[in-house]
């Protein structure tokens, strides 16, 4: 039994879950999928090349210079 007064995450026409824009949360739009326009498409563009999206971890070690020139 659902709640009338709680919206439902499913569209009813098509029986898919609606997804938002992963920047902004607005409903997408197929013409800019998976974002709801122009300009959040370009903001997550932003991001990745700006480094702003980065998986945890440690680095990698560079080699010494005594390293690299003994080869």
């Amino acid at each position: 039994m659902t709640d009338p007064a709680r919206p439902t995450s499913h569209s009813a026409s098509q029986g898919k879950p609606t997804r938002k824009c992963p920047v902004c949360g607005a409903p997408r739009d197929e013409a800019h999928k998976p974002f709801c326009s122009t300009r959040c498409r370009d903001r997550d563009l932003l991001q990745w090349l700006s480094d702003g999206y980065a998986l945890p971890g440690t680095g990698q070690d560079e080699p010494d210079d005594e390293e690299v020139f003994n080869r």
